[in-house]
């Protein structure tokens, strides 16, 4: 199974051939700019469409703190997508307290751990969405 680094890799050379199915659900590749770096950092991660955006969970395994990439797109939500070989630019938001509830049971469809992810953490793990722009 892929992992990391070599998750990425494999992804981009074959738009997602070898990568985009893993472990029984999918997985998007979102690049965003460093916030202290500037540099660009793609992550592996899983997805589900939602209308005409993508959905990503910001949960890091329930960890205290927020994953990087989550940090980064604070800070500049202009960020890369792939799906496959779908590559676009996208705009990243954290869903709202009205809107949340059902793309978070959308998620946990495809990933059950979320929801045991969100009961080892005191914070409220975000969901991403990831609107494509025009």
């Amino acid at each position: 199974m892929l992992y990391g680094d070599e998750h990425v890799r494999r992804y981009q050379e074959t738009d997602g051939a070898e990568g985009h199915d893993w472990n029984n659900t999918v997985v998007l590749l979102l690049t965003t700019k460093g916030r202290k770096s500037g540099k660009p950092f793609t992550t592996p991660l899983i997805y589900q469409p939602y209308g005409d955006d993508y959905l990503v969970v910001a949960s890091k395994g329930g960890a205290p703190d927020h994953p990087q990439w989550y940090k980064n797109l604070l800070v500049d939500p202009d960020v890369q997508v792939q799906v496959k070989g779908d590559r676009f630019r996208a705009t990243a938001r954290t869903a709202g307290p009205g809107e949340k509830p059902d793309m978070w049971r959308v998620m946990a469809r495809t990933w059950p751990d979320y929801d045991e992810y969100q009961k080892k953490t005191d914070r409220d793990i975000p969901v991403v969405v990831l609107e494509r722009v025009k």
